[in-house]
């Protein structure tokens, strides 16, 4: 379940660091892909080296070390995590978070994060019961966070009571608890995702093809495997490792790709065409290697099958949703297509907003339908796709009654 999950561990100075050190390193044992913060006090206890060497990644700890020059750190960590865990969390940072105060790298970044965050607290028995502490952790209760709360038993001080930070193990089952679905509305469902660009050959040494990096259509593909589906990623030439629990077809051509989606269409639940298909392809290949001529040179194209609008034509049962990458009138474009190629839906974006199109990692997009027009903002496109299919999802159970 912790596969390719993405875990900030926020570590403050107390006696329990060295737990934490355990607990990144199960974690990452666990196949999660685990950085850690720590802050001053932290590191009076343990160096920052101890976790580098277990997560396998580079401590952050100074809100003004820059290690990435082309982000600022605190705020692509916030976006980065699937969840932020502060272990151990001391009264300090609970008191700091609970009133809003940010003067440091951890409190910083937890105030910038829109993941959900946990609190683990450990700290003497009297501390915990501190009416100030107390206060501090029902207002953060009541912001959103949630607490692992801590053990009882012998603590560092000498006194037995709660306030030991959890045990490590225990931290991990919850976290992997925290990402099983808690619904898998597409089990038993067959779910065909196209992603990538693809190649037109000129010669053996050039080719015709677009920015398309593939990262929404894996995205689409790893959320649907997520929610349960038997996935198929039919996927370009891309730089990407396929996502958990998804059968994976390499193709390179346009022609390719429609032979592989038709492949499967007919006992397919759900299409899902992210792919940026070449719209052309030479009507010559070259054999040979073409050499430079004195003069202009011209290449004749002919156009490629349109996959969504082939499929539009054999549909059947099957839930067919295509994707639009536009640079003006976003939303009319989708609904042409929408109806031109007999599609259920749309998912229209403007690839010349910065943060959305070919090569980010976030999108903002336009789900377009016979009965709905709406707009996802801006993050990340893993986040995005699960929340797509999601309502998807809900408008075909609603339109079902």
């Amino acid at each position: 379940m912790l596969t390719s999950k993405k875990i900030l561990i926020c570590v403050t100075g107390g006696i329990a660091v060295y737990k934490a050190v355990a607990l990144v390193s199960k974690l990452t044992q666990a196949g999660a892909n685990v950085k850690v913060m720590m802050t001053k006090s932290a590191m009076e206890f343990v160096q920052p080296l101890s976790f580098q060497a277990m997560s396998r990644n580079d401590v952050y700890f100074d809100t003004f070390d820059e290690k990435d020059s082309s982000v600022i750190a605190h705020i692509d960590l916030a976006d980065w995590a699937d969840l932020v865990i502060v272990a151990p969390a001391t009264a300090n940072v609970i008191g700091k978070l609970a009133n809003g105060i940010a003067d440091d790298m951890v409190t910083t970044t937890l105030l910038a994060t829109t993941a959900d965050a946990w609190i683990a607290p450990a700290m003497n028995v009297h501390m915990y019961d501190n009416a100030a502490v107390i206060r501090n952790i029902a207002q953060l209760s009541k912001d959103g966070f949630h607490f692992i709360e801590p053990s009882e038993g012998f603590l560092a001080c000498g006194y037995v009571g709660k306030g030991r930070l959890e045990e490590p193990e225990k931290i991990v089952q919850l976290v992997e608890g925290y990402f099983v679905p808690k619904e898998l509305p597409l089990k038993g469902k067959k779910v065909v995702v196209t992603a990538g660009p693809t190649r037109e050959r000129i010669d053996p040494v050039r080719f015709l093809t677009n920015f398309s990096s593939g990262k929404m259509g894996y995205a689409m593909a790893e959320a649907a495997a997520s929610l349960g589906a038997e996935t198929i990623l039919i996927s370009g030439p891309v730089s990407l490792s396929p996502p958990p629990n998804v059968t994976l077809v390499s193709v390179e051509s346009a022609k390719e790709m429609l032979d592989a989606v038709l492949l499967h269409f007919d006992t397919a639940t759900m299409v899902v065409k992210t792919a940026a298909v070449a719209d052309y392809k030479p009507k010559e290949v070259h054999s040979q290697k073409m050499k430079k001529q004195p003069g202009e040179s011209v290449i004749v194209l002919e156009r490629t099958t349109d996959i969504l609008l082939e499929l539009g034509k054999r549909k059947k049962d099957q839930l067919l949703i295509g994707f639009a990458a536009e640079t003006n009138d976003v939303i009319h474009y989708a609904k042409s297509k929408l109806d031109k190629k007999n599609a259920d839906y749309i998912i229209a974006n403007d690839v010349t907003e910065e943060g959305s199109g070919f090569g980010t990692d976030t999108n903002a997009v336009t789900l377009v339908g016979k009965n709905i027009e709406q707009y996802f903002g801006h993050q990340t496109k893993k986040v995005l796709a699960l929340q797509l299919l999601q309502t998807i999802i809900q408008l075909e159970k609603d339109d079902a009654k």
